[in-house]
């Protein structure tokens, strides 16, 4: 199995683990789950269900890689730019539709197809590059973005990111409007 190859199957792979991962804290719910995945329906929170599918595939990625052999550089540093970028993506795409349609179930699917197409696409050619000894920075980086996902998520701003129309509310139950 190549590199390429195995990057086709991550697409497919984050975007079944996000249906998963919607749902775990709903299943599961206590404060390590509110960390790493969605407390609730707002925009904001899906970034958690999108980051953590994108987490747990990797891991299972670099396992993938190992079993077949697979040369690659830089998966640290990868997997924080996946993990950056698709957050920044989604929303670039997400909320100019989202002003324009509001909240459409196929809309919001082929968003998250496309942003975990392209990060995947960038991953693939910094897996390639030449080492960069970034790790210890790319590990800083998203231990920092669960942090500002937990903070936000029990301290969320007031702002129609953060809200869930579903249930009136921001963050995770703690007030209501």
């Amino acid at each position: 199995m190549t590199l390429k190859k195995i990057k086709m199957v991550s697409i497919f792979g984050m975007f079944a683990l996000c249906f998963l991962t919607h749902f775990l804290y709903n299943w599961f719910p206590n404060s390590l789950f509110s960390i790493f995945f969605p407390v609730n329906e707002s925009i904001w929170e899906h970034m958690k269900m999108m980051t953590s599918s994108i987490l747990i595939w990797s891991i299972l990625e670099y396992f993938i890689y190992k079993k077949y052999r697979v040369n690659h550089n830089n998966f640290v540093l990868s997997l924080f730019l996946e993990v950056t970028l698709s957050i920044i993506i989604f929303l670039i795409i997400y909320l100019p539709i989202y002003h324009f349609t509001g909240s459409i179930f196929i809309l919001n699917l082929i968003t998250l197809f496309i942003s975990l197409y392209f990060v995947n696409v960038i991953s693939y050619y910094i897996l390639n590059l030449r080492p960069l000894h970034k790790e210890i920075l790319a590990i800083i980086g998203v231990i920092l973005i669960y942090i500002i996902f937990g903070i936000l998520t029990y301290n969320p701003p007031y702002n129609y990111i953060f809200f869930d129309k579903v249930e009136n509310k921001y963050g995770i139950n703690i007030y209501e409007l």
